[in-house]
């Protein structure tokens, strides 16, 4: 205990120097600005877990329509702002996983959810809003239907579920265990026992959509050892079959436990819940290593110090509260997805359905942590450069996860859900995250293994599985692009794709990252031929129409081409969006558009897509937009307001950047990253981060030297602490004159020195200094040309 408190003292202790400008001014914690309820709405699995820690296992949160599942893995489900009623709190919301749901209920005992129109079908209670709290850390309501305060928070690996009941001979607690909930897909199998020493363990087996489409006959397993600070009058079992009163162990699909309990006025119930991927042993091991002497208050404020510190890293300062709400609500949810999947001895799950073992230091502890993760498709605009500014040490770690899946299974997997290929997209651009981390100065992990992945990814189709996408990088390497195939069931095979345009596209970018890693490590040779293969954007151009047009084997383009249609070559998109997808060369792209051209259309687009919300409009569904100009709520697109800094109008990426982050982005359940658009594991509030603090890279940081562009921040001042080798460095961005008006560059200075050029290198960077910026309500000459 002695311990945990001064570990406790210590991390508070640097959380008040971290927070103390902001703190001074405002009298809040940074946390208090967090609201994960913006955006809820119509929101993905993984979206609502306010009672989680950062990049945790444990990753708590209410349920309002969880149990329903989604028939294709991806559609939204668990918690929605507009619903009116809670199911239960379930404690693993992740990519492709979830479950471990507990419920309390006083009165008669029900074993099922129920419905959002009837409530009284099942164990879900109503509740009002105002009854409700949510931060990072920690979340609270009040279950109407029961009278029962219900709250969460968590360690890294355990669950903690308290709750408040009132003074009743029935209160019930149920672990509802063997039932599909949100992305994790049909149970296969589960388990739960009652154990000798009171005890609940257990564990669901689930098929999820996503490992049925890319790694068939493959599962996911959740394992739990929970334990109680009461002990129940009477218990049971219950699965699909029936209710088993006094029975302490039962499987099948279903299966779950309930505990009754006599319970005085506002007596409180803690329970806390181990957590593991790999066994229940493990599960125990995790709860008694994190939190055998740690009760609830503890592991709450434990906690929100730890949030405060990760949120700390960037510390805004400025006069528009909302910017803050929007800024640290973001800041939240990139450092919430992505989740924890090892044990606390280092255990994590291979691909092939074993227990693997991560290297232990001289200490006995795990050299790094593996992750499960979402797709990086679009997180090179958003997460990795936010990772490679101020959590380097978490984009080590996720290397060294997506290469433990590359060592095991010979390929790299794009999404990993307890190792099991889950991309979701069918691109795969690992390769490109592992180049970027390298050229960042991210280099502890084993580099001519991660160089032989990534060189892998974009060069080899023999006996290339499906879960490591690019099935048809055969003919990109053959052909230099990836040829059209007319094939409604969209699926990608050795010969092209209904996708052949936005492959290309995306083929052409990952080639060039891993191309500049080659150069970095002196492989001359396969440099020379990632290069040439990041000119196939260029096979791709037609110039009768002035975009990028899918096109046949045989060299034609398709017919009756219609620049404005989704699905037809593009994934998720259309051409007017994906003909700028050339990050990676866009002087050459402007160059062939022509700069009038490039900039006319540009900001035509722009000025139209802001008439639709910079994307869907109002509609509340996440593929809303991939019919329009552009569109923020989905990933191919959102390095392009930023383009402008290279075609002589950088005004004009200042203009539309601000408009994008005062518009898109709200403070509303509905309204909060577009109307109920598509927020992958925080690429949208990553985006927020590092566009309003005026710092990004289209180029996705892949150069060898890679640098930000530089734009006009949102706030009065930003700090970015804890940087270079030592993180004892810190990068001040003043901004003078700043307003909702004042919005366009005037002068920049970097450590007083006047910047010709709108960039400044990532290495710069950390090694701390300072950014003064002048703005103004009026476009400035400099830097235009």
């Amino acid at each position: 205990m002695k311990n945990i408190l001064l570990k406790l003292f210590i991390i508070t202790a640097v959380n008040l120097v971290t927070n103390t400008a902001l703190g001074q001014q405002s009298g809040k914690k940074l946390s208090d600005y967090v609201n994960p309820n913006i955006g809820t709405a119509h929101s993905r699995w993984f979206f609502y877990t306010p009672g989680a820690m950062p990049f945790g296992l444990a990753k708590l949160g209410p349920s309002t329509n969880g149990h329903l599942g989604n028939e294709q893995g991806w559609e939204a489900t668990g918690y929605d702002d507009r619903d009116t009623s809670i199911e239960g709190f379930a404690c693993l919301h992740e990519f492709q996983v979830g479950g471990i749901v507990l419920a309390p209920s006083v009165g008669k005992l029900q074993t099922i959810p129920g419905s959002l129109d009837n409530p009284e079908e099942g164990y879900r209670s109503r509740f009002d809003r105002k009854d409700e709290y949510a931060t990072s850390g920690y979340y609270s309501v009040l279950l109407k239907d029961y009278n029962i305060k219900a709250e969460l928070t968590a360690t890294k690996r355990v669950g903690f579920q308290r709750y408040t009941f009132p003074k009743s001979s029935q209160s019930n607690i149920i672990f509802d265990i063997g039932n599909r909930q949100g992305e994790s897909g049909a149970v296969k199998e589960s388990k739960v026992t009652i154990t000798e020493d009171g005890r609940i363990e257990g564990y669901v087996i689930t098929i999820p959509e996503y490992v049925k489409k890319y790694q068939a006959g493959a599962d996911v397993a959740m394992y739990f050892s929970a334990v109680l600070d009461k002990k129940p009058v009477s218990f049971g079992a219950f699965n699909k079959k029936g209710i088993q009163a006094g029975s302490k162990e039962i499987d099948g699909e279903g299966a779950g436990i309930y505990l009754t309990f006599d319970t005085k006025e506002n007596e409180t119930i803690t329970v806390k819940i181990g957590l593991s991927y790999t066994s229940v042993a493990n599960a125990r091991l995790n709860l008694d290593t994190e939190a055998k002497k740690l009760n609830f208050d503890a592991a709450k404020e434990q906690n929100l110090a730890v949030w405060n510190d990760y949120l700390g890293r960037i510390t805004v300062e400025g006069k528009n509260e909302n910017d803050k709400i929007k800024f640290y609500t973001g800041l939240y949810h990139a450092l919430s997805g992505r989740g924890l999947g090892s044990d606390v001895n280092g255990a994590y799950p291979m691909n092939n359905g074993k227990v693997g073992q991560i290297p232990l230091d001289a200490k006995g502890q795990p050299q790094f942590n593996y992750y499960n993760t979402d797709a990086i498709w679009g997180g090179f605009w958003n997460l990795t450069q936010l990772w490679a500014l101020a959590y380097p040490e978490y984009y080590a770690d996720w290397v060294q996860g997506q290469l433990l899946v590359y060592k095991d299974a010979g390929w790299l997997g794009d999404g990993i859900a307890n190792s099991k290929y889950v991309s979701g997209v069918g691109t795969n651009f690992t390769g490109l995250a592992i180049a970027s981390a390298y050229n960042s100065g991210i280099r502890n992990f084993d580099i001519e293994k991660g160089y032989e992945a990534a060189l892998k990814n974009e060069l080899e189709w023999r006996d290339r599985i499906e879960g490591a996408g690019k099935m048809d990088v055969k003919q990109f390497v053959t052909l230099g692009y990836s040829p059209y195939l007319d094939n409604m069931d969209y699926k990608t095979n050795i010969e092209g794709s209904g996708f052949s345009a936005s492959h290309t596209l995306e083929y052409s970018y990952s080639a060039y990252a891993v191309a500049q890693f080659a150069k970095a490590l002196g492989k001359t040779a396969d440099y020379e031929k990632l290069i040439k293969l990041a000119d196939g954007w260029k096979l791709l151009y037609d110039k009768e129409t002035m975009f990028i047009r899918p096109k046949y084997a045989n060299g034609a383009f398709i017919q009756n081409f219609n620049p404005s249609e989704p699905w037809r070559g593009f994934q998720e998109g259309n051409a007017w969006q994906y003909t700028f997808y050339v990050p990676h060369n866009v002087s050459e792209l402007v160059a062939t558009l022509g700069k009038d051209t490039f900039n006319d259309r540009l900001d035509t687009i722009f000025t139209k897509s802001q008439k639709n919300v910079f994307g869907g409009g109002t509609k509340i569904d996440a593929f809303a937009g991939l019919s329009g100009f552009y569109n923020h709520g989905n990933q191919p697109n959102l390095h392009i307001s930023w383009l402008f800094n290279f075609s002589g109008k950088p005004y004009l990426t200042q203009k539309w950047v601000h408009a994008i982050c005062d518009e898109f982005y709200g403070t509303e359940g509905i309204h909060g990253y577009g109307y109920g658009q598509d927020e992958d594991q925080g690429q949208l509030g990553a985006w927020y981060v590092m566009s309003s603090i005026g710092l990004f890279d289209v180029k996705g940081l892949t150069d060898i030297n890679p640098s930000f562009q530089i734009g006009s921040p949102l706030f009065d001042k930003v700090t970015i602490k804890n940087l270079g080798e030592k993180r004892d460095k810190k990068f001040v961005i003043d901004v003078q004159n700043n307003s909702k008006t004042n919005i366009y560059l005037q002068e920049v200075k970097l450590n007083d020195v006047s910047l010709k050029q709108l960039s400044i290198d990532l290495a710069a960077v950390k090694k701390g200094g300072n950014l003064k910026i002048k703005v103004d309500a009026k476009p400035a000459a400099a830097w235009s040309n």
